[in-house]
């Protein structure tokens, strides 16, 4: 492992990412909302930053190695959460602290979606926008479009992209080269991300709400312009365009790019994580609709709609609201955010634990009913017509298990700041998941929980967002052993 080779990279990320800063000056040039200048600064400090450190080193080369690709992962989306916060902490308005800026940065980011920030619909229209691009820029992944370009500076990617896809079977690749599958997800992304906007536009969103909720939609991020989200537009035809997204999104990329190059919709009705995902949310917005009807909490189509709505936003991750569920009846709130573990499909841009793990925690879990019936049957796990190694079965239960201890462990500590168990607890699921929303005292926002807090809740968005794992890796002795 080089530390040179590793400075080059990340030098060439941070000057990268100072370009990403052009956008929200030029709207705030547009809109004259008088913070074009914390957006230059920032670009500024940033890219001066990139440059002292890349070319002291900009001579080093060696191939990269999988453990190279772990900690450019970890180190860069640390580093780029940091950075990304100083425009929010040189800005006059929000004029939020350290902490708060670094917290709105990292969420943005991680596609979390949990906002410390009140008054949204107040905000300069550059920050307002600038925050939808955090997201969008997080939703695929700033890693995996750095591996599009790197190797036109010499720099190898595959590493980079088996850390930075989610999910337990990240080694597959969708194309022989591995620049040309970044590509390709970039190119799904951005197609997704063009049609969103404009149906959004069509259905009545100006060119600017529709620009910046088509950014998060498609990052299944949950960061809108205005604090009453999408329930601001009060459109059965925007929540349905948002809910048609929502799930596009929440499928695996392969997935698209499989039924693209085949031109056949049918790839997407043999994928067993497919047919499993749509079930799920069948079943889910069933009992919420008809939960809501029956409590007579709307006495309209309005229960379907938010309903339906809270229901796919919820389970995707993506955090969007149109009501506020946790206040509605019965097991609903906690049975809606308990969904958000499940999350979306591996290969998304969705949160929570894939649907293909616990797909195959349930398959798990019938084995071991049929081996107590049969002591001497060979079962195998099989996903569609592929069985499952038992290096990838172990894998999911080593995530399962290392995922509910590092739950509990936040978890304590969120309550030792003092939090009521409530609002820890969902703080904790919220952040670890990348959902948004939570229960209790951060339901609206996090802006009043205690600063311990925030910076516990940030760790738990990176490891959500990077899968664990190629976080905890750092941490061990033998990671670093020549």
């Amino acid at each position: 492992m080089s530390l040179r080779v590793t400075l080059r990279i990340l030098g060439v990320l941070l000057m990268v990412f100072s370009l990403t800063l052009v956008p929200p000056t030029l709207i705030s040039l547009l809109f004259h909302d008088t913070v074009w200048d914390a957006f230059v600064i920032a670009m500024a400090i940033t890219f001066a930053t990139g440059a002292v450190v890349y070319l002291p080193n900009h001579r080093a080369r060696k191939e990269l190695r999988t453990r190279d690709g772990f900690l450019i992962t970890v180190l860069f989306w640390s580093v780029l959460g940091l950075f990304g916060s100083l425009p929010l902490m040189l800005a006059s308005d929000p004029a939020l602290s350290w902490t708060d800026a670094i917290f709105e940065s990292f969420s943005g980011l991680t596609t979390t979606g949990a906002t410390v920030i009140t008054g949204i619909d107040l905000l300069p229209d550059s920050i307002r926008y600038y925050r939808q691009q955090l997201q969008w820029l997080g939703g695929m992944g700033i890693v995996v479009l750095a591996v599009a370009i790197l190797p036109t500076l010499g720099i190898g990617g595959m590493q980079l992209y088996r850390t930075e896809i989610p999910g337990p079977l990240k080694d597959s690749k969708l194309t022989p080269r591995i620049t040309e599958t970044a590509k390709a997800l970039w190119y799904i992304y951005a197609a997704l991300t063009l049609t969103c906007f404009l149906a959004y536009w069509l259905a009545g969103m100006n060119w600017f709400d529709a620009l910046g909720h088509s950014f998060s939609t498609v990052a299944i991020g949950g960061f809108s312009t205005y604090d009453a989200s999408i329930g601001y537009f009060d459109s059965a035809t925007i929540e349905l365009i948002c809910v048609v997204f929502m799930i596009l999104s929440s499928l695996s990329f392969g997935l698209h790019f499989a039924a693209w190059r085949e031109k056949r919709l049918s790839q997407y009705l043999v994928d067993p994580e497919f047919r499993f995902f749509i079930l799920f949310l069948t079943l889910l917005s069933t009992i919420t609709i008809v939960t809501l009807l029956v409590s007579r909490t709307y006495h309209d189509l309005t229960g379907v709609r938010h309903g339906l709505f809270e229901a796919i936003s919820i389970a995707s991750t993506s955090g969007f609201g149109v009501a506020d569920f946790s206040i509605w009846p019965g097991a609903l709130p906690f049975m809606l955010f308990v969904a958000a573990f499940v999350g979306a499909c591996s290969g998304s841009a969705g949160g929570g634990m894939k649907v293909i793990r616990i797909l195959l925690i349930l398959k798990q879990g019938m084995r071991e009913v049929l081996r107590l019936i049969h002591p001497n049957a060979v079962i195998s796990i099989k996903v569609g017509k592929m069985s499952v190694t038992d290096s990838v079965s172990q894998a999911v239960w080593g995530f399962f298990s290392v995922y509910v201890m590092l739950f509990f462990l936040m978890l304590v500590g969120m309550l030792a700041t003092g939090l009521d168990q409530i609002t820890a607890w969902s703080a904790v699921g919220s952040a670890l998941n990348n959902l948004g929303p939570g229960l209790g005292e951060v339901s609206n926002h996090y802006g009043n929980i205690p600063a311990a807090a925030k910076w516990i809740l940030v760790i738990a968005m990176v490891l959500g967002r990077l899968e664990i794992f190629t976080v905890l890796v750092l941490f061990t002795p033998a990671f670093w052993r020549r």
